[in-house]
């Protein structure tokens, strides 16, 4: 099991210390976020400033951009970190597409997101290989490709899809045709293994794929303070109340408790909603322990689940330098 960073919401300024800080601590990797910043543009400083690091989205919102935009980003920041750059995509909900990102939501979520990675790889397959460009969908046609805007062959044009998701539909389409999995961190180890690991053995036995075939990807709630337990609890409450996530709870029995919270999320009574998320659902959502032995409870908890893992607690150097570097270490004893 790899132990990856999260980059936290940073001026671009501030992006090479933190590899840099990544870097010597010994993380496999460091992942970029679309939150308040664009997730690709600190990759590119990544790349720059690390020599060993993996770098990648997670994610970059897909059904903001067209694949065109998506295939000659990933297609430059693997060539300029000779291979390190993985490229991970997420639909987001309906509401962000149409109301934050003003793009139109598709009729098939799954089918929308499959077409735009053949559209990717056909262009990676026309600029590596000289394969005519002519891809026509449901939702994508691209038939054009002139010298001129060809991008060329690079050294390493393997580049690593991973796809994120809460749900059975895309964690099947990861398992069909994808390199990776990025699993939400509003999850449980019951959830992981009775839908998501499920969904994606499903779409690998359809493509005579293995489960060596993929990388899932976890990022986990962690809480050794009362601190982070508090704000482990706000951020379950707000994932919670997200419709499209309800089938977590309703696994678990708390599918009424779901529904309060998303009452609370629509009249904007944020306030309220952490108090609705009990010790028990607390406990299945964090792994609450002690410092000493998180990363021996992290990896018992995600074993057999996880290949990658990246604690939700974003990486802020010089803060905990010697706690992440503690962690690096007995992850790498394993």
């Amino acid at each position: 099991m790899k132990l990856d960073a999260a980059l936290p919401p940073i001026p671009l300024k501030d992006v090479p210390s933190i590899a840099q800080s990544a870097e010597a601590i010994g993380f496999d990797a460091l992942w970029t976020q679309e939150t308040q910043h664009d997730p690709f543009l600190p990759c590119t400083l990544i790349a720059e400033h690390s020599t060993r690091l993996n770098f990648g989205t997670a994610i970059a919102v897909s059904f903001a951009r067209s694949p065109a935009n998506l295939a000659y980003t990933a297609w430059d920041l693997a060539a300029q970190s000779s291979g390190r750059f993985m490229l991970g995509l997420g639909t987001q909900v309906k509401a962000h597409i149409e109301r934050r990102f003003g793009m139109p939501w598709p009729e098939s979520v799954t089918g929308k997101l499959r077409e735009q990675i053949q559209v990717i790889r056909a262009f990676w397959d026309c600029w590596q290989n000289g394969t005519k460009l002519n891809f026509r969908g449901e939702y994508y046609k691209t038939t054009l490709m002139s010298p001129f805007f060809n991008a060329g062959a690079i050294e390493k044009p393997n580049i690593p899809i991973y796809i994120a998701g809460v749900n059975t539909g895309l964690a099947k389409l990861a398992g069909e045709m994808c390199e990776g999995f990025h699993a939400h961190p509003f999850h449980t180890a019951k959830y992981l293994h009775e839908v998501i690991l499920a969904g994606i053995a499903e779409g690998l036995q359809k493509e005579n794929r293995k489960r060596k075939d993929i990388s899932v990807s976890v990022t986990a709630f962690a809480a050794t303070t009362p601190e982070e337990q508090g704000f482990a609890r706000m951020q379950i409450a707000f994932y919670a109340s997200t419709p499209s996530y309800k089938a977590v709870m309703d696994l678990h029995g708390w599918g009424a408790t779901a529904e309060k919270l998303s009452g609370f999320a629509a009249k904007g009574e944020w306030h309220e909603m952490p108090m609705l998320i009990t010790d028990e659902m607390l406990n299945e959502f964090c792994l609450v322990t002690d410092e000493n032995g998180l990363a021996d409870d992290l990896k018992k908890k995600y074993n057999g689940i996880a290949d990658r893992l990246t604690l939700y607690t974003p990486f802020i150097p010089k803060e905990k330098d010697a706690w992440w570097k503690k962690l690096a270490e007995e992850f790498s004893e394993s």
